[in-house]
């Protein structure tokens, strides 16, 4: 491809002038003293008519271009042009005019890197496919082209690495590319583009004290005549993108899955131990995909690579048949908090694999369709491995997250101006997250339509149809999925022609607000209903006339009926009755079965189990659980299955809340009702009994007890003599204290669960509130206490987490004059664990990032008391190179924070781009721009007038399109919204 890109707005499908890479060879030497990678590459080309072949070669010093043999002419275009000049940004002043040029500059540079910069002039003369064929490397699994007369070329392009900073990069013993978006162009001359995709045939030559390991299956190792040298021969016979293509030159210690000769994981020699423990499970999640999907993985093998976490650019790089992944992930035997988080990682991680490597997108809009089967493969080993209690508890507090955040284009998933205009930078950050859980939520409104059977089908199809050898189609796009829906999961054509264009082409989630009361004449429940959307009309207007790719929708609301389930004295009664379409208000009446009168005399006995739950309840309560005696309502709940993305603000009375929280086994349903009770505007001691009653189950799930945890510390005031607080209190000592002293007993955490709990207890008892918004003095003296009496010994497990959680809780405490005196023994209790965690590290510098934290908050609340000149001089040494990168990155956030309270936003954005000079690591230099990016939204949040100066923002402009910034394109995305943010965007 010679020709630039068409414009945006134009077709952009290849046609014949475009060339296409049939197959391409990768041949390269690492040579790790001297940081330097040579070699070569060749491509088969179908070159176009006029001649010239494009390819993306970026940061690369290419020696020569021969075709077939021949030399031939090329050209090179660096893409990171720096134009600066002194006078470039003259006209920044404000700004509002500095977002404008941000725009431009971020635009421009991401349209740039579409255009090929190596154009190759090739002969036009035109091979047989015989010959063709005769030159091809037998089963490299190249598709043949109907078409007898391609002019097919083997273009081969000489080329070292100088400065290895971009999508490769050396460090310690180390060398690992990454697969940032348009960056393999960085080590090796391809068509940086996802819809080119050929297969690899991969040879790396390193010193014989390291592994290379690559994408793909190892066909053999070969070592050189003296021995010193290396050679490994990898090969993909399943075409991919380039981005797809990784490498990590180590010396790593190889684990073999004992249960599947198909996996294997390396890691440093530190560090085997910690990831023998970490995969023992993974052979299981393997099995269940595979299982679930009813066909074997697709690339043959698997690899999982940990390298240290300063060295990746993000916590996970997906390759074909290889993740490179954080090392901070592993953990040992002792630690307990790292384990539920991995473990989805690592799952999710391998359904990518599946979805997203291996079948991709057919467009840049049928992106969210593999990030959302990706996720719902992971929600499968969650509810499989973890339970369904975890899998329903996620998919609550992420729905409830997107519902908070849909409320414009940047959230439509099939949104032309979020997907194909952005070139991939719509998945980084905040949005990309809601993107995914959105992308999650929407297939799992499907799934609940059609059944888990009939979704589960569609998947196998998709795979089946991939990995079908006669014809395989490995790109997926909506509107293939939306006949899926029709011809396989039998949902009908109408219901569809609303559902996409609705969830997948708009923005906005349903808010429901609902009310009801009891027709004793006519035994019915009257229901109200007012239905809204998270974003306004306005936003929905302006995505359906900007997008392209939906159809048009008529009417209002969405399709598709919502359940009313009603559990009554009698029993629990589903309605599928609620119309999501047509009127915005809406009357209905549900029908009651319970007869109060024939019942009267057995509501004890029958109202203990309405819902299956054990006989364990006290059976005298069952008389008082209605809220009036005139109903035999006991509570009613809207979308008990989460069949809709929506926000639902249900009204009822306390007691039916209560007896919610009491009776109904749903995780859901709990977590509702908690969070109705904790915002009731007056707190009754039944509600705050109820709460504590619920704490004390040991029967519930760990996560909703927690958040019961949370609800009493907001429900203990003056009003409620503190019995939220005392409970909280009470409820910890008959765990963790001993009766006849009354101090806190050695550690023992073999009860995971009420590890848990008991871990967040003290944060929650942080949180109680007096009447002048400071903590009680028993709050602050019991966690003062705890942390004074910690005591591991004899526990095989480590307390890190714990004591960390300990720390933080101090950060949420607000001093009084009453607690004041207590300040100065927390600091020191914080001061020496600091210099502990120095001498001696805890895992993944928990511990000490725990008492920067807290030292930080504390500072910020009490900066009359404390003096923050010293607090920085404390937290400066932090900085150092030396200390763990994790450490070191807290200490700069907690400066910037610092410098925040005393001098404002200009200094900070001044201090934070000295901050990116000094910082070595991409993800380091990452993590500072989510920070900031934070600081200017609290900043524009607030009524302070800051002013930013132009030089500032000249500077920032002048480091959105310097090298950095391009080395690292999370950075470069978040250096955009900084700007986009001062300017009230």
């Amino acid at each position: 491809m010679a020709k630039p890109r068409k414009p945006k707005n134009e077709e952009q499908k290849v046609d014949n002038s475009e060339a296409v890479v049939r197959h391409q060879k990768l041949r390269l030497s690492i040579d790790m003293d001297q940081r330097r990678v040579y070699g070569y590459t060749e491509l088969e080309i179908v070159v176009p008519d006029n001649g010239v072949v494009g390819l993306h070669a970026d940061n690369l010093e290419i020696e020569r271009v021969t075709v077939d043999g021949e030399p031939a002419e090329f050209e090179v275009f660096p893409h990171n042009l720096h134009l600066d000049s002194e006078n470039r940004w003259c006209a920044v002043s404000s700004a509002t005019s500095a977002a404008d040029a941000a725009g431009s500059v971020y635009l421009s540079s991401l349209e740039r890197e579409l255009v090929p910069n190596l154009l190759i002039m090739c002969s036009k003369s035109v091979k047989s496919v015989s010959e063709l064929q005769g030159e091809q490397n037998s089963g490299s699994g190249i598709c043949s082209s109907e078409e007898p007369n391609q002019n097919v070329r083997l273009v081969r392009v000489d080329y070292w690495v100088e400065k290895a900073e971009t999508g490769i990069h050396f460090e310690d013993n180390i060398l690992h590319t990454d697969s940032q978006i348009r960056r393999a162009r960085c080590w090796f001359p391809c068509m940086d583009d996802s819809s080119q995709r050929c297969c690899y045939d991969l040879e790396f030559t390193v010193a014989n004290n390291f592994v290379a390991v690559s994408t793909g299956k190892l066909l053999y190792q070969v070592l050189s005549k003296d021995g010193h040298y290396k050679t490994y021969v990898y090969r993909l016979n399943i075409p991919v993108a380039a981005r797809w293509i990784l490498l990590v030159v180590a010396p790593f210690e190889i684990l073999p899955d004992r249960h599947s000769s198909l996996l294997s994981y390396m890691c440093l020699p530190a560090n085997l131990s910690k990831l023998r423990n970490t995969v023992g499970f993974f052979h299981s999640a393997f099995s269940h995909y595979e299982d679930y999907l009813s066909a074997s993985f697709p690339f043959g093998s698997y690899t999982q690579v940990f390298i240290a976490p300063e060295m990746a650019i993000s916590s996970m790089s997906l390759g074909a048949s290889i993740t490179i992944l954080s090392s901070q992930v592993l953990f040992d035997e002792k630690v307990i908090d790292q384990t539920i988080e991995t473990r989805i990682k690592l799952a999710s991680a391998l359904a990518r694999q599946w979805f997203g490597v291996y079948i991709t997108a057919e467009e840049p809009n049928d992106e969210w369709l593999l990030d959302g089967l990706a996720g719902f493969l992971t929600d499968s080993f969650i509810k499989r491995f973890l339970g369904n209690n975890e899998a329903r508890y996620r998919r609550y507090k992420a729905n409830c997250a997107v519902c908070k955040a849909d409320d414009s284009g940047a959230t439509a998933l099939s949104f032309s101006a979020s997907s194909r205009d952005l070139y991939g930078t719509q998945c980084i950050g905040l949005f990309g997250k809601i993107r995914s859980w959105k992308s999650v939520a929407v297939l799992q409104m499907l799934e609940k339509q059609m059944g888990p059977e009939s979704f589960r089908k569609i998947l196998q199809t998709i795979v089946y149809r991939a990995q079908d050898t006669s014809h395989p189609l490995r790109t997926l796009s909506t509107k293939e999925f939306r006949h899926f829906a029709n011809k396989v999961g039998n949902l009908e054509r109408p219901f569809l022609k609303e559902f996409f264009p609705r969830w997948v082409g708009s923005c906005g989630c349903p808010v429901l607000r609902m009310g009801f009361s009891y027709n004793k004449r006519k035994n019915m429940v009257e229901l109200a209903v007012m239905r809204g959307c998270t974003a306004t009309s306005d936003s929905i207007a302006a995505v359906a006339n900007r997008n392209t790719d939906s159809d048009s929708r008529e009417g209002d609301g969405w399709p598709g009926m919502m359940s009313i389930r009603v559990h009554e004295l009698d029993g629990m009664y589903d309605h599928p009755i609620l119309p999501m379409a047509g009127e915005t208000w809406q009357l209905l009446e549900i029908q009651c079965h319970s007869k109060l009168a024939a019942k009267r005399f057995q509501k004890p006995k029958k109202g203990s189990k309405p819902d299956g739950s054990d006989d364990n309840g006290d059976t005298a309560s069952a008389i008082d659980m209605r809220p009036n005696a005139d109903s035999p309502l006991l509570w009613v709940r809207a979308d008990p299955e989460m069949e809709y993305l929506a926000e639902i603000n249900f009204n009822q009375p306390v007691q039916m809340w209560i007896n919610q929280l009491e009776k109904d086994k749903d995780v859901v349903a709990q977590a509702q009702a908690i969070v109705m009770l904790e915002a009731l505007p007056q707190l009754s001691f039944s509600v705050v009994n109820a709460l504590n009653n619920f704490l004390v189950d040991a029967q519930v799930f760990w996560r909703v007890r927690i958040e019961a945890a949370f609800a009493l510390a907001n429900t203990a005031t003056e009003e409620t003599d503190w019995a939220g607080l005392l409970h909280l209190i009470k409820f910890y000592k008959s765990r963790r204290f001993d009766a006849n002293i009354g101090l806190p007993k050695p550690n023992d955490f073999h009860d995971f669960p009420e590890y848990f709990l008991l871990e967040a207890i003290p944060n929650a008892i942080a949180m109680v509130r007096a009447a002048d918004k400071k903590s009680p003095r028993e709050a602050v003296e019991f966690v003062l206490q705890l942390l004074k009496y910690n005591d591991n010994n004899g526990n095989p497990y480590s307390d890190v987490f714990w004591v960390g959680a300990l720390v933080q809780s101090i950060g949420e405490l607000e001093f009084g004059q009453q607690t004041i005196p207590f300040l100065s023994s927390l600091l020191k209790r914080i001061d020496r664990l600091l210099q502990f965690d120095r001498l001696m590290p805890s895992y993944n510098g928990i511990l000490m990032i725990s008492c920067i934290r807290t030292l930080t908050q504390v500072s910020l609340k009490l900066s009359d008391f404390v003096p923050l000149d010293r607090v920085i001089e404390l937290i400066k040494p932090f900085r150092d190179f030396k200390t763990m990168w994790q450490v070191r990155i807290e200490a700069s956030k907690a400066l910037l924070d610092l410098e925040f309270h005393r001098k404002g936003i200009n200094s900070v954005l001044m201090l934070f781009i000295k901050y990116l000079e000094e910082e070595p690591s991409l993800r380091g230099q990452a993590k500072l721009g989510v920070h900031v990016t934070r600081l200017c939204q609290i900043r524009s949040g607030s009524n302070l007038v800051d002013d930013v100066k132009s030089e500032t923002l000249v500077s920032l402009l002048r480091l959105l399109e310097s090298p950095m910034a391009f080395n690292n394109v999370i950075l470069r995305h978040y250096l955009f919204c900084i700007l986009q943010v001062l300017a009230g965007r």
